[in-house]
């Protein structure tokens, strides 16, 4: 009974101030035939009390009040099977939710306001999912208490009284709030609609009789009697995003909703959701004001542009991945945004990070103690290897073309797409972004320059060479593929996902000269976190581990020229941050490389672009790739077609949108200026 009391005050309890770590278990590292098992059995009541103990010949347990002997028992435990972390000691909420012993634990919940967007922003591993599940009723908050009697619901609406959460899970539980939930695209999300075409299941689904409305907005006419197993990454998430927005409900929840979408596909989705609160008649009838005064939409993005644009209000996330996380308290957008990327929450005097995540590329960034001087000496040249001593200079490439067609059974044409190239050149140590809606053949135009086309296969000229330039008709188009060249591509690797082993043995297979240099483990595998996946197997990595493992592997091998397409995809905000500065430090600053970037994210094109190449045209019929241009003319150009502008907030340079029709906007548009290069003085955005 008095554990039940207790749980009933949100303030933290003074037992937490004794309670400084939690020690958390993965179970697939700690099989009953793993080492980490074998290891944790040989010590278990080693110490005389039940500090390490063994439940049903299967599950280790151990408590969080081991003793220092135990602990570090735990900490030499093989395998990195167990994690000791230190919890902040200050703390303001007690646990809302545990899995269960030794498992993950949430602190704090989001705080929706009916009539407004809430953000949620944080790291993947630290409880965004879990705070979803919680709002949407399908998940019982235990506040802690992971053994019976666990709290009921009537428990929890005390526990909250007095705040907002009160009147929010009372309608919950009392079918007064209708939630509904867009979560995210998994491997087996497309396959549990087999069978039915897009137009059955949204009219399925549409209760508000919004369905042609929706297909409209966000460009899913064209695919409205297509299955939807068929669809692509970019065309399923609009058909889910457009298929929850056709629900009758009060609370709204969009679980990383601009995955796949190109940028005027993710500003096209945000629109539609924003006007589920901030619409006119024609989304709510006549009754509008009343109506969107009781609707909830939560949020969870990791695109800063996005999130800043789509939010009222912004709520963090921080904490140790997989074992803890800790929601702040509701702030304004810019700055709950700024002191994530700061890493320091200043109303809970909480430095969560032991560095600031600004967008300019320094040798500071990642400062890794005493040795960062030694590599900074390397890589001024004094290391063993010179890198950068095959300089390729300026290289031009020709007017190109390529025509993507499809035939069906009878060898009729079904489909055509036509990639025109403007020549152009680049030079080393540059990165060349992409940019363009999906469909307009950046794809096609990195599979060009890495000569992995059928009509290339080793007969094409080298871009640069004599023969290039004066090709005949006929004539294979040019590659980079005899100078050197690393793919990243878009989708995963297929031959390293049915790779039968550890991290560590594909980084030793693909990339283990790089592995030896110790600039390269320093500057790229330390930042990117590759140690804590080295000894997991490459089948069970999940899509940002995947992705980050891509991107080593690309990084590692020799070449001149970087071809990377779409690195983002999978990372959360603050990995995509880390991720730009690893990629343009390395292959840029220090190698003396080129990059060619396919890239959705605007802050993370904008943090890496040294060039622009835009692409204009008609998505999936033709469109034309321009000549490399300037940053500030290619943004302006390709901004400028979307009807959007950018300024740069003055604390750390990231690109915020401006709200349309405001402002600064109309200002910006007067001056040709969409992209605005020179930094303001940020106000309220309300009055921007």
């Amino acid at each position: 009974m008095s554990n039940k009391s207790s749980s009933m005050n949100r303030k933290k309890s003074s037992e937490m101030d004794q309670e400084k770590r939690i020690v958390v278990i993965d179970p697939d590292k700690c099989k009953p035939n793993s080492a980490a098992f074998a290891h944790l059995k040989r010590h278990a009541g080693q110490c005389g009390k039940e500090c390490i103990q063994i439940v049903a010949k299967k599950v280790i347990q151990v408590s969080e009040t081991a003793c220092s002997v135990c602990v570090n028992r735990c900490k030499q435990c093989p395998g990195d099977a167990i994690s000791v972390v230190k919890l902040p000691s200050n703390l303001t909420t007690d646990t809302t939710h545990r899995y269960g012993v030794n498992s993950f634990k949430l602190h704090g919940l989001p705080i929706p306001r009916p009539g407004h967007v809430l953000g949620l922003l944080g790291t993947n591993g630290t409880g965004k999912s879990t705070c979803l599940s919680i709002l949407s009723g399908r998940v019982k908050p235990n506040l802690g208490q992971v053994e019976p009697p666990k709290p009921e619901w009537t428990d929890i609406i005390k526990y909250y009284r007095g705040s907002d959460l009160q009147n929010y899970f009372s309608g919950v539980i009392e079918d007064q709030l209708r939630v509904v939930v867009k979560p995210q695209l998994e491997a087996g999300f497309a396959r549990r609609l087999k069978g039915k075409s897009v137009r059955e299941l949204m009219k399925a689904r549409d209760e508000r009789g919004m369905m042609d409305r929706y297909a409209k907005l966000l460009d899913l006419e064209n695919v409205m009697d297509r299955e939807a197993q068929d669809l692509s990454g970019g065309e399923l998430q609009r058909f889910a995003a457009a298929c929850t927005m056709c629900r009758d409900a009060d609370v709204y929840m969009f679980d990383e909703v601009t995955s796949f979408l190109d940028i005027k596909q993710r500003l096209q989705v945000t629109e539609v959701m924003r006007n589920l609160v901030h619409g006119g008649k024609e989304e709510w009838g006549e009754n509008t004001d009343q109506v969107v005064s009781k609707k909830y939409v939560i949020v969870v993005e990791h695109d800063l542009a996005i999130l800043d644009y789509m939010s009222d209000f912004v709520q963090c996330l921080y904490g140790a991945p997989g074992a803890y996380g800790v929601v702040t308290s509701r702030s304004r957008v810019r700055n709950g945004i700024n002191q994530f990327l700061a890493g320091y929450i200043p109303s809970d005097n909480m430095r969560f990070r032991p560095y600031a995540l600004t967008f300019k590329v320094t040798t500071s960034d990642f400062n890794v103690g005493s040795e960062l001087d030694e590599v900074e000496d390397e890589a001024d040249g004094g290391g063993k290897e010179k890198v950068g001593d095959k300089a390729m200079g300026t290289l031009r490439y020709p007017d190109m073309s390529k025509v993507r067609q499809r035939k069906n059974e009878e060898g009729e044409v079904v489909s055509r797409f036509e990639l025109n190239i403007k020549s152009g050149s680049f030079s080393d140590c540059e990165c060349i972004v992409m940019m363009g809606e999906n469909g307009t053949g950046k794809t096609t135009f990195m599979e060009l320059l890495a000569g992995r086309n059928k009509e290339q296969r080793g007969k094409e000229a080298a871009i640069g060479s004599y023969q290039s330039q004066n090709l005949g008709e006929g004539d294979a188009n040019p590659s980079l593929a005899s100078l050197g060249v690393s793919y990243k591509p878009q989708a995963m690797n297929p031959k390293h996902r049915k790779f039968k082993g550890s991290v560590n043995d594909l980084m030793e297979a693909e990339i283990n000269r790089a592995l030896q240099d110790r600039l390269f483990r320093l500057l790229v595998l330390k930042p990117l976190g590759m140690d804590a996946l080295g000894d997991l197997s490459v089948s069970s990595l999940s899509g940002g581990e995947m992705q980050r493992l891509s991107i080593v592997l690309c990084l590692g091998t020799p070449a001149l020229v970087y071809l990377i397409d779409e690195p983002s995809a999978g990372l959360d905000c603050e990995q995509r941050v880390i991720a730009a500065k690893v990629m343009k430090r390395w292959v840029v600053n220090h190698m003396k490389r080129t990059i060619f970037l396919v890239e959705h994210d605007f802050v993370m094109a904008s943090t890496m672009a040294d060039k622009v190449i835009v692409f204009e045209g008609e998505a999936g019929i033709k469109a034309t790739a321009m000549a490399p241009c300037s940053v500030a003319d290619g943004f302006n150009q390709f901004l400028k077609v979307l009807d959007v502008t950018f300024r740069k907030d003055p604390i750390n340079l990231r690109p915020r949108i401006n709200k349309k029709n405001s402002r600064l906007d109309k200002m910006q548009k007067n001056a040709g200026e969409y992209y605005l290069f020179d930094i303001v003085d940020d106000v309220d955005d309300d009055d921007l």
